[in-house]
């Protein structure tokens, strides 16, 4: 079959990928997300061919052959053979950290401590948070991340926050990967100030001031996250920002239960939040309310791995109807750049499937960030 129109499609388009041994278009029917058994039943023809347009959207994949005659008469900028290869949507990473001002080893030569990281990217000129930034995101693309998302939150000020929230701009504007921005000005508690305190700060100083920003075309923000933890922002801090966050129209996307159980998922399902992430000590009841509200849980196989944490249930969550996207939790502590590593921890660690791994890359993720009507599977 052909996901395409069946009439004769000439014209110029950007990309013609031909004749793939294997084309792995995981929905077919315009999905916004898989759950656990439809994350068994990947779509994957062969001998197949993809035609992306001039405006970078897909406008048809299927048979090689019938997309041969259907493009009879049409130019490509592009043409790639395929032969013997196997063609993959673009892997999404539902949650980075890919601003910090330093390197893991200038981290751990002073011990670590998120306090550090903060320092040395508020010292940072803008121009080198930049460049340090664009080369972490060019190497994501060279392991075949299409869409990133990329959090602030090593600022905990106001002018550093939206420093980074700056940054992230230009990347989108000057690099060919997909971003979604992510203000997350409650990472930590600022030195010198209460959880409360923070949470004044943020709804009453840095939020209106993003928003006219936003307004003004200089910023565009599309989630807000918080670190919802003990000894960090307690449950109704975290729960006053991000309903400050989704009052002015950003997605709820944040850090719960990751360190000590502290009903994040509950309060994520209460709030309609889009994803959560981490879920190391989540509860049952917090499973169950997840799968209800179709909020999507981002599991971080990296970070549970390399901080020797419990591994999140992912099992369990796909048994009881949790939507399961992956992220690298690119940060410091947790140097990964490759979606296929965090795959294969996912695999090997959480016990998925490579086809829930690659499901949970692709469109899951794509979902976990508001964008599985344009990302996360091969479709036109």
């Amino acid at each position: 079959s052909t996901f395409g129109e069946s009439n004769k499609m000439p014209g110029e388009y950007k990309l013609l990928l031909e004749g793939a041994k294997e084309l792995v278009l995981v929905c077919t029917q315009g999905e916004t997300y898989l759950l656990e058994a439809g994350m068994q039943q990947l779509e994957v023809l062969e001998n197949a061919s993809v035609v992306v347009g001039k405006d970078g959207c897909i406008k048809a994949a299927g048979d090689a052959d019938a997309i041969r005659k259907q493009f009879s008469g049409a130019s490509f900028e592009k043409t790639i053979d395929c032969s013997g290869k196997c063609i993959l949507p673009g892997l999404i990473d539902a949650h980075t950290h890919p601003l910090a001002g330093v390197s893991y080893m200038d981290i751990h030569q002073v011990g670590g401590g998120i306090h550090f990281t903060v320092r040395h990217t508020q010292q940072a000129p803008e121009d080198e948070l930049f460049q340090s930034f664009k080369h972490r995101l060019l190497r994501m693309l060279r392991a075949g991340t299409t869409l990133v998302e990329c959090k602030s939150g090593y600022g905990l000020n106001l002018e550093t926050e939206i420093k980074m929230l700056r940054v992230i701009e230009r990347a989108k504007r000057e690099l060919d990967i997909g971003i979604s921005s992510t203000y997350c000005g409650a990472h930590s508690v600022p030195k010198g100030k209460n959880a409360t305190e923070a949470a004044d700060d943020i709804i009453n100083v840095h939020l209106p001031k993003l928003k006219e920003l936003d307004l003004n075309g200089e910023i565009h923000i599309d989630n807000i996250d918080v670190f919802c933890e003990k000894g960090v922002f307690d449950l109704n801090s975290t729960r006053r920002i991000l309903q400050a966050g989704k009052d002015m129209g950003l997605q709820i996307n944040f850090h719960g239960d990751e360190l000590h159980p502290m009903k994040s998922a509950e309060l994520g399902a209460e709030l309609e939040a889009r994803a959560i992430s981490h879920l190391e000590e989540i509860s049952d009841g917090g499973i169950t309310a997840m799968a209800q509200k179709k909020c999507a849980a981002i599991l971080l196989p990296t970070t549970a791995y390399i901080l020797r944490l419990k591994q999140p249930q992912a099992r369990k969550m796909l048994e009881e109807g949790v939507i399961v996207a992956l992220g690298s939790d690119f940060n410091p502590n947790a140097y990964c750049y490759s979606m296929p590593v965090v795959m294969h921890l996912a695999c090997v660690n959480m016990k998925m499937s490579m086809k829930e791994a690659l499901a949970a890359a692709t469109i899951n993720a794509a979902y976990a960030l508001g964008k599985s009507h344009s990302h996360g599977s091969i479709e036109n």
